[in-house]
């Protein structure tokens, strides 16, 4: 009988099979890290997209000046620009779903792709308005850039991790531009907050709404494949 036992252990080691407990594991954890590069890499190249538009609109306007040699492209931007929003854009998507993952707070609120894409409507509508609209004076364009920005969250995300990242990476991100302006690189044209336009933070923030949704539409896609395809196996 024990001889019996050994004989057909040796014979599954020797046909190949793998521990039954180890496999799908590896499987998984393989599939995850594939589908994150992929999910990283749609946000990044959503990201570009939405820079080479945007940035179109700025330059345009003459809101954002560049010098001379430093455009380089058929969208008249500074080579950097679409990379570095696009490798924003991946980090906020990607973050986003994790954060609410690690507060052990799903978020439900308008998970179709029909509320995303009225997001991102809504965000390039900010940014036209920013661009295009001639308002009074600067205060009561920023005051109006503000609810319009608040108004996005409420109407497409409405969560308080949400509204706090959006608030924390508007407040770097401005930072950010404000060293980047103080040291030559590019400069806005009647800046009335510390090198910059005052209604920077608020185009910043509906753009971290925006591609927050993104993310979490993304992520929650990748969920539902990954259950189907674990209830077919």
């Amino acid at each position: 009988m024990a001889d019996s036992t050994v004989v057909s252990d040796q014979q599954r080691s020797g046909s190949g099979q793998t521990d039954p407990s180890r496999g799908p594991y590896i499987a998984v954890i393989t599939n995850r890290s594939t589908t994150l590069v992929i999910r990283g890499f749609m946000l990044f190249s959503i990201g570009v997209f939405l820079a080479l538009v945007l940035n179109l609109l700025q330059v345009q306007r003459n809101v954002t000046l560049f010098p001379p040699d430093v455009i380089s492209s058929i969208f008249s931007s500074a080579w950097w620009v679409p990379p570095c929003c696009g490798t924003a854009s991946a980090i906020i998507g990607l973050l986003y779903p994790c954060i609410d993952c690690r507060l052990g707070e799903p978020h439900k609120f308008k998970r179709e792709w029909s509320s995303v894409m009225r997001c991102v409507a809504v965000f390039v509508g900010i940014n036209h308005a920013s661009a295009k609209v001639d308002f009074a004076n600067n205060v009561q364009l920023s005051l109006t850039l503000a609810a319009l920005s608040i108004g996005l969250w409420w109407t497409f995300d409405r969560s308080r991790s949400g509204f706090g990242l959006g608030v924390v990476i508007a407040l770097l991100a401005t930072l950010s531009t404000q060293l980047l302006v103080y040291n030559g690189v590019f400069q806005y044209t009647s800046p009335d907050f510390l090198y910059i336009r005052s209604w920077l933070p608020c185009i910043f923030f509906a753009g971290v709404i925006t591609m927050g949704n993104i993310g979490r539409q993304l992520a929650l896609y990748e969920c539902k494949l990954m259950s189907e395809k674990t209830h077919q196996d």
